[in-house]
């Protein structure tokens, strides 16, 4: 029982803590995407776009988002809203994640999957297929401990 107290005791003091840095993040990714918050969690949150594309946030000591499409064709609004997201959560430029993006993904048509360096952030894509229907699913991932 003791150690439960104690565990439950560890949680509270650090719970609130991660979920505002979650918060925060996911303040970021709603203004700079305007995508609407779906779900969350303490360290998770989904998010819809529109033209039918996802998002999702991971956060930790280390986050990433992550943008995904069903379709054959990405909507013209896709690399634009990765960028953004990216942006959001890393500070690199829109500009800088969408162009690592598209490389990423050109390349992941051909080899499945791929990744790009961005700096302080990894940008990866993958393109597979889910129920016949092609998937593209491109993320940025922090490279350093946001602390």
């Amino acid at each position: 029982m003791r150690a439960f107290i104690l565990a439950l005791g560890l949680l509270t003091c650090a719970g609130p803590a991660a979920a505002d840095a979650c918060g925060d993040l996911i303040d970021r990714v709603v203004a700079g995407t305007q995508a609407s918050l779906v779900k969350r969690t303490a360290d998770f949150a989904e998010f819809s776009a529109s033209d039918g594309i996802g998002l999702t946030l991971a956060c930790g000591d280390l986050s990433a988002v992550g943008v995904q499409y069903r379709g054959a064709t990405l909507p013209a609004g896709y690399f634009p809203l990765f960028g953004r997201a990216g942006h959001a959560t890393t500070g690199i430029s829109a500009e800088a994640i969408a162009e690592a993006g598209m490389k990423a993904r050109d390349s992941a048509m051909i080899t499945r999957h791929s990744n790009v360096d961005a700096g302080a952030a990894l940008v990866t894509c993958s393109v597979s297929t889910y129920n016949g229907s092609p998937v593209t699913a491109c993320a940025v991932i922090d490279k350093d401990d946001r602390r």
